[in-house]
């Protein structure tokens, strides 16, 4: 019934019994996404979810499934523990977005490489800084509000250097923002958004 009116009521029915195993566990759940959050005293399995997926006729969603371990560079490293069957481990050790910084520049990059191909079919350049404004400034603003607080100050010059790349190959005007002001407009955006949805919530009280 996904994408349906009753999607929302019957993923909230369902779901109601997906609770942790071990105290201190907790279970995290928006829609039809779950995160399990573990303590490092405790433990629970992948088996745990699978089961309560198959006494609910659902399936664990396997491809989708990660493990993100976060542990401290201050203490010595545990031996790793063998990884759930057909699920992704990302271990990090520290919090930063370097590495989302990478995935994304990585992502774009292929973006410049479809603008190339599109130029030499003819796609005249506004239509070319209109796709690169909906593709790559769309990704690297995406959820921006919520990471960019944890890039490095080498974080802000790669991808400053990304953008200029964009200006010298005519995708991205000079005088367009930099990657800060970029930044700075969602946080805007976001938060403005949020007042004025708290003002209107709590208007009535007011008057």
């Amino acid at each position: 019934m996904q994408g349906s009116s009753l999607g929302p009521a019957s993923s909230i029915i369902t779901t109601a019994d997906l609770r942790p195993k071990c105290t201190g566990n907790s279970v995290v759940k928006f829609a039809d996404d779950s995160n399990l959050i573990i303590p490092a005293a405790n433990s629970q399995t992948r088996e745990d979810e699978e089961t309560w997926a198959a006494r609910n006729n659902l399936r664990l969603n396997c491809a989708k499934s990660h493990k993100i371990i976060f542990r401290s560079c201050r203490l010595p490293a545990k031996a790793d523990q063998p990884a759930p069957p057909c699920s992704g481990i990302e271990r990090v050790d520290r919090l930063s977005a370097t590495d989302h910084i990478s995935y994304l520049l990585d992502s774009c990059s292929s973006v410049l490489h479809a603008l190339r191909v599109l130029r030499t079919h003819g796609l005249p350049s506004q239509s070319l800084k209109d796709v690169f404004h909906a593709t790559v400034i769309g990704k690297l603003t995406y959820c921006a509000p919520a990471w960019h607080g944890f890039c490095l100050a080498s974080d802000y010059t790669r991808l400053n250097s990304f953008l200029l790349r964009a200006v010298k190959l005519g995708y991205y005007d000079k005088q367009s923002a930099t990657i800060t002001d970029l930044f700075d407009n969602t946080d805007y955006a976001f938060f403005s958004q949020d007042i004025v949805q708290q003002t209107t919530r709590y208007s009535h009280v007011l008057a």
